[in-house]
């Protein structure tokens, strides 16, 4: 079925209510991004302790050494990646880069976060709550 056929057997209302649907739908998004906050530095957490922090606006790759090996992140542009990791499924690299909220590395234990002034924040975020 191509769209002219699928428009053929739709209402008015069909197509307004769907349209409605992807306004809202739209509209949602700009609403959930607005709700997560922006950082300025990046933390790196190794198997629970906190091993760097560093500022957002300096580029830099750092070697992260995990229970598995070295995962390696990757500062730049105001924004943090893994650029390589130990892991199989290499899940935390296919995430690309990140402007605020987390990257994980489960298999190798290694949590990258992007926060406020290296101050963690004990209250619940826009996905959390």
């Amino acid at each position: 079925m191509n769209f002219r056929e699928i428009l053929k057997f739709t209402t008015v209302a069909d197509r307004v209510l769907f349209s409605i649907l992807i306004l809202l739908s739209l509209l949602g998004l700009i609403f959930v991004r607005s709700l997560i906050p922006g950082g300025n530095s990046v933390e790196i957490d190794v198997d629970g302790n906190l091993e760097y922090v560093l500022p957002l606006d300096e580029e830099k790759t750092v070697p992260v050494q995990g229970p598995q090996g070295t995962t390696l992140v990757e500062i730049r542009n105001h924004r943090v990646r893994v650029v390589e990791s130990p892991c199989q499924n290499k899940l935390c690299i296919q995430q690309g880069w990140v402007e605020h909220g987390v990257i994980a590395c489960l298999p190798n234990k290694v949590l990258i976060t992007v926060g406020k002034n290296g101050k963690r924040s004990s209250e619940p975020d826009a996905v959390t709550e």
